[in-house]
């Protein structure tokens, strides 16, 4: 990719980013404008700016990385990740938006009237937050490297300081028309280079994945190896090698043997047209057959339990996440709000349908990701290695853009919606729109100097594990706490101190740790088809035998998250009356 085209398409996205955000400061003056835009954001414009928020790192690079390298296994990532929006639209978008609060804790509050389940809330949204700010930072260096040669650190950091202006300047308002605008330029981004491929995919006589065994180089091809990695070798290959292998420095022509082999960091192999492709040990599926069928990807030692864990993950994730549930606060009633989610669904469907091809057709044309493992980097490499010349290489810079746009967009919501707890409940010496400054500051930097320090997961790995924590706690506290009247205080925090404990410790684990054998891979890696049920059950076991701890509010409680807003009842706005005197 030529470096120079990348960097001003990252540039301008940038720069643009900065001037719609700017516009906030015009429209932010209260509390209110800073949390929730002061309630007044239209359905379409709201759905434009979730979906804005919601199409992260994991969507834009994520999705089409593990399609290509695990297969059609990996289809549920993009799946969950808008049937989630379902499970919202019918359950929880209007009841949450009648409750009048703001944030989670409000809404914990609110229902159960306990300080410590709020609290203990607010530590559930800062821990998912940045255990989902920390790929959208990684990501953004992932990018930046590919595209320009950056160090890697620098991506993140870039990301870091926009947000941080964009954030400070205007609070929600301006993060809405960000976000908003950021949606449509990744719609634009994504799907402009496929179309081209897909054009030259057809004259090149639309080759199927499955016409050969093993991926191939379909011409001769130099890789570059910026790891060290230990790669499996389908068949004997004779190449020109210049750097270690196996521990042996080579020069030349060499006969790469069937097997496994270790190549040093800044090994440069030269392959011929029509060589099986290396790839990375465990990375990826090297069989197309096995890639094109269920249960063949390696992701974990029990597919099956690892699939239907990622499925409850995914789909009863979306609506534990801070992020998101934040924007349906700023509906003006419960119709709106479900008006905007059904308008999310159309968005994110038109999405996720571009990924998925992406990953396909990286199979054939970019094989040489395998090898390197950088499998997330097919959406940027695709076009620039399909179409030759200046076309290829500027629809490359505009992947580049939609990807930065992908980061700065999801970045800012999880940033503003952190912020926000970290301001009510954790810095409760700094009131108002300085509080939210302050949280603002502590909501981005924690996460980027985790992501420096961290060990790279993929992206939409990490992802999916803050997916099993928000579903593990948030998802039964919000459907327990809307449809069932029996919630108490003491059953809640239980529930969340089991399933978002569970999660949280098998989540930091796998991050840290990275458990691989039998079950205790499988369960560490994927840890909802665990930590859900036990959540649910421990919610509704500890509320049956709590049943006097139940709320004396809790009757109308439930009427106003439920009454239609045309029977016209008072509503509780206690939090938006407390946050505007802040």
């Amino acid at each position: 990719m030529n470096a120079t085209y990348a960097t001003v398409a990252i540039a301008l996205i940038t720069i643009v980013t900065l001037a719609v955000g700017g516009l906030g400061m015009r429209w932010s003056r209260t509390t209110s404008d800073f949390y929730v835009a002061s309630r007044s954001v239209s359905p379409m414009w709201n759905a434009s700016a979730i979906s804005g928020e919601y199409l992260s790192a994991a969507s834009f690079l994520g999705v089409a990385g593990l399609v290509f390298a695990y297969g059609l296994d990996m289809l549920w990532y993009p799946v969950g990740y808008a049937a989630g929006y379902l499970v919202l639209l019918l359950f929880v978008a209007a009841p949450l938006r009648r409750s009048g609060a703001y944030t989670l804790p409000d809404f914990a509050e609110a229902r159960l009237g306990s300080a410590h389940v709020r609290r203990l809330a607010s530590v559930l949204v800062v821990v998912i937050g940045w255990l989902y700010l920390v790929p959208q930072l990684q990501a953004a260096g992932l990018t930046l490297q590919t595209t320009t040669g950056a160090p890697r650190w620098l991506g993140g950091l870039l990301v870091t300081v926009v947000v941080l202006a964009s954030v400070l300047s205007g609070g929600m308002r301006s993060i809405t028309a960000v976000q908003a605008f950021q949606y449509w330029v990744k719609l634009t981004a994504i799907s402009i280079p496929l179309i081209f491929c897909a054009i030259l995919w057809s004259h090149h006589g639309s080759p199927a994945v499955t016409e050969h065994r093993h991926p191939t180089f379909d011409k001769a091809t130099t890789v570059r190896i910026d790891t060290a990695v230990t790669v499996d070798v389908p068949a004997s290959i004779k190449i020109d090698a210049h750097g270690s292998i196996d521990g042996r420095p080579h020069s030349g022509p060499f006969t790469l043997t069937a097997g496994r082999h270790r190549v040093a960091k800044d090994a440069r192999l030269n392959f011929p047209v029509g060589a099986a492709v290396p790839v990375v040990k465990g990375s990826a599926a090297a069989d197309n057959h096995l890639w094109a069928g269920p249960f063949a990807s390696p992701i974990g030692h029990h597919p099956l339990y690892a699939t239907y864990s990622l499925v409850l993950a995914t789909f009863l994730g979306t609506m534990g996440l801070p992020h998101v549930l934040v924007r349906f606060y700023t509906n003006p009633d419960g119709h709106a709000a479900r008006r905007t989610a059904m308008v999310v669904l159309g968005l994110l469907g038109a999405f996720y349908l571009l990924p998925t091809a992406y990953g396909a057709l990286g199979r054939l044309y970019t094989p040489q990701l395998l090898l390197t493992g950088k499998t997330d980097a097919v959406v940027l490499l695709l076009p620039g290695q399909l179409i030759s010349g200046t076309g290829g290489q500027l629809l490359g810079a505009l992947t580049a853009a939609g990807a930065f746009a992908a980061f700065l967009s999801t970045s800012s919501g999880l940033t503003v919606s952190v912020a926000g707890v970290l301001a009510q409940d954790v810095l409760p010496a700094a009131h108002g729109v300085r509080g939210f400054r302050t949280g603002t500051v502590l909501a981005i930097l924690a996460p980027y100097a985790f992501a420096v320090a961290a060990a790279n997961l993929s992206i939409a790995d990490a992802v999916g594990l803050a997916f099993a924590v928000a579903a593990s706690s948030f998802c039964p506290l919000l459907l327990l706490g809307i449809w069932w009247r029996g919630l108490t205080d003491v059953g809640a925090a239980a529930g969340l101190i089991a399933g978002g404990g569970l999660a949280t410790a098998a989540v930091l684990t796998t991050m840290l740790a990275h458990p691989t054998a039998g079950w205790t891979g499988s369960l560490f890696a994927e840890p909802a088809a665990l930590t859900v049920p036990i959540s649910f059950a421990v919610m509704i076991t500890v509320s049956k035998l709590s049943r006097a701890r139940i709320s004396d509010r809790v009757n109308a409680v439930m009427v106003m998250m439920h009454a239609p807003e045309s029977l016209q009842l008072p509503r509780a706005d206690r939090w938006e009356s407390a946050a505007g005197d802040r």
